[in-house]
């Protein structure tokens, strides 16, 4: 065997694709968890109109399915996307 041959590593692509888009949505969830926290603030905190808390609600249900959909799309599924930090926690908090 090659020197450049013992180092070779032999990747699943196929598997790399799907952790790839895995790790994508859990960052776009974890964005959409701490958006959808601070809207819940600012409304609590009386920060916001009437209509700006309907374009709220409405952009963030309709992220919420697009994430649905995409987790179909791509086989994930959405408690793949709480990933587990061993003695911190998951990342996600639980629903």
């Amino acid at each position: 065997m090659t020197a450049s041959r013992a180092s070779r590593v032999d990747v699943d692509t196929d598997q790399l694709g799907h952790d790839l888009v895995a790790l994508v949505l859990t960052v776009v969830e974890l964005l959409r968890q701490l958006m959808e926290r601070q809207a819940i603030r600012r409304i609590d905190q009386g920060d916001l109109t009437d209509r700006q808390v309907d374009e709220i609600g409405t952009t963030l249900m309709l992220l919420d399915q697009r994430m649905t959909e995409l987790c179909e799309q791509h086989g994930v599924r959405p408690e793949d996307l709480n990933l587990d930090l061993g003695p911190l926690g998951t990342l996600l908090p639980r629903s």
